[in-house]
């Protein structure tokens, strides 16, 4: 989903296997907050009718599938530089050709030969999160058409409960290597006014971001931040 930090292959390879297993319908609908159980949904990106949509670091493509069966899109383009995740997608959602089109990359080098493709980018806890920022902003804005958007959802704080970054620095935080080994990706896990920074680094307007409380509780919950803003027009 984004970018791996370590020379290790693919960091992802485990990631939403099990549920493939089992799993394989296009779902109902999605929603933005960590828990995937709450919260605005599908709604936040505006009517998508005709649009051309990316899903940066779509992993198993589930939230670009909902999209492409129930919102009517021109065509939406799940991006993922993780070989398991991109081979997952395709099996469970070739069928939906060619409205959904599944491609296996880093999204900067995507984004960056795509300029002015897109209508809408998002991201549900993916690449923005794997992604150092100031590179993956700066290839969203040039891959939106003028008067894109992008939206995405990312962690409010660490699953532990630690505080986000004050600045925009990566931590190292626990992945398996496909054997199973024990080793380290980065993430960003940024506080709202960094965010916003970046962003308007970046050249985005229309700056928001808003606070998906947990839903639920338990170690692992987080609560969400849903940032959405414009290619200036």
């Amino acid at each position: 989903m984004g970018r791996v930090t370590t020379s290790t292959a693919d960091l992802w390879h485990h990631y939403g296997r099990a549920r493939a297993t089992s799993d394989r319908a296009v779902p109902g609908t999605f929603y933005w907050s960590w828990g995937q159980d709450a919260g605005p949904g599908p709604e936040v990106l505006g009517d998508l009718t005709g649009r051309c949509v990316g899903d940066l670091g779509a992993g198993a493509a589930r939230h670009a599938a909902h999209l492409a069966v129930h919102h009517q899109p021109a065509q939406v383009t799940a991006i993922d530089a993780s070989p398991a995740q991109h081979a997952m997608a395709t099996d469970l959602y070739a069928h939906l050709a060619p409205r959904l089109r599944i491609v296996q990359s880093d999204v900067v080098p995507h984004l960056q030969a795509m300029p002015g493709a897109y209508d809408v980018l998002y991201s549900v806890f993916g690449a923005l999160d794997f992604t150092d920022p100031r590179e993956v902003l700066l290839a969203a804005a040039a891959a939106l058409k003028p008067g894109g958007r992008l939206v995405f959802a990312t962690l409010a704080h660490y699953l532990n409960g630690a505080p986000a970054q004050p600045d925009a620095v990566a931590a190292d935080i626990p992945a398996k290597t496909p054997d199973g080994e024990a080793t380290t990706m980065r993430r960003w896990v940024l506080q709202e006014h960094v965010w916003t920074k970046l962003l308007d680094a970046a050249g985005f307007t229309n700056i928001t971001v808003d606070v998906l409380p947990s839903a639920t509780g338990g170690p692992r919950t987080a609560d969400t931040l849903l940032v959405s803003a414009h290619h200036p027009s």
